[in-house]
């Protein structure tokens, strides 16, 4: 397995990510483009998934959105989903344009809210040959219902609307913390949050406990019934026990989706990488890309 940092630009900033490269496989391969969930940065788990489609003869893009981890983009801990569109857009080009990557087999990979915008790229028309979504996201307002509850939404707002009069001003944004305790004002505020996100957070990361609050004023996703449109091959990976992202609305999706296949595994939101629960998922994600994309070897 081979890997290097890439940069690529999108608007009037760079996306850093780091590209792994299979070894001993001729000809072109295919590549699997990967976004990460709200406030996340690619070493909170993309990475390792990465590797194990690296060794399983994919290349495999794993960055970090403008406005976070190691790319550019001010204000810092912005969360736009039409920004973060775009960034998996630039991404998908990016590696099309390599010499080594086969343009016709390019699958995106989404975590959390990263599946948001992954399956709305493909409900729009994004020609990708397949999908991964890792405990997806449905419908938004129904995720911070299901996490904090309606009281937590009308919070949320509140500090949404003291953002954005920042922003007007051209003051310092208003931030937030993304993840936190049951009752805080944090984004996540399930009873797994905190734990869950020690547990994927590995020493000297560069993610940052913040988010500017107009996320809150956000276009919401509500992607139920548009997920039909989906057309492409779309593996939806759900934990059980999934204190954010509804499990039931995830499992309605992936049945909904014609070419839709289902795979559930025990633990919460972020339990894809305890050792256990990984190996399952990238052994399912795998063998998933094999059968849509093709061996790569």
């Amino acid at each position: 397995m081979k890997r290097e940092d890439v940069r690529f630009e999108v608007g009037n900033a760079e996306c850093t990510g780091r590209l792994y490269r299979p070894e001993g496989v001729n000809g072109r391969v295919p590549c699997v483009v990967m976004g990460t969930g709200l406030s996340c940065v690619r070493d909170q788990g993309l990475d390792a998934f990465a590797e194990r489609f690296a060794d399983a003869g994919f290349a495999a893009l794993a960055f970090d959105y403008r406005h976070w981890g190691e790319s550019g983009g001010a204000p810092r801990s912005l969360m736009d989903s039409a920004r973060q569109r775009e960034d998996l857009r630039a991404a998908v080009s990016h590696v099309r344009s390599l010499a080594e990557v086969d343009p016709a087999r390019i699958a995106m990979w989404g975590y959390s809210l990263g599946t948001g915008h992954v399956q709305s790229l493909v409900v729009d028309g994004a020609d990708i040959a397949a999908i991964v979504c890792v405990a997806p996201l449905i419908n938004s307002r129904s995720s911070l219902v299901h996490s904090g509850g309606w009281g937590h939404i009308a919070k949320l707002t509140v500090a949404g609307i003291r953002d954005v009069s920042r922003a007007w001003r051209r003051a310092a944004p208003y931030r937030i913390p993304a993840i936190g305790e049951p009752g805080s004002l944090a984004v996540i505020n399930s009873p797994d949050a905190l734990p869950g996100i020690a547990a994927i957070t590995p020493p000297g990361s560069t993610w940052r406990n913040e988010v500017c609050a107009r996320i809150a004023l956000s276009a919401p996703y509500e992607l139920a019934r548009k997920v039909r449109r989906i057309d492409c091959p779309a593996l939806y990976c759900i934990f059980e026990d999934d204190d954010v992202n509804p499990p039931a609305l995830s499992r309605q999706a992936a049945q909904r989706v014609p070419r839709g296949e289902l795979r559930t595994y025990p633990g919460g939101h972020f339990a894809l990488t305890s050792e256990e629960v990984f190996e399952r998922v990238a052994v399912d994600q795998v063998n998933f890309l094999r059968h849509h994309l093709g061996h790569p070897v």
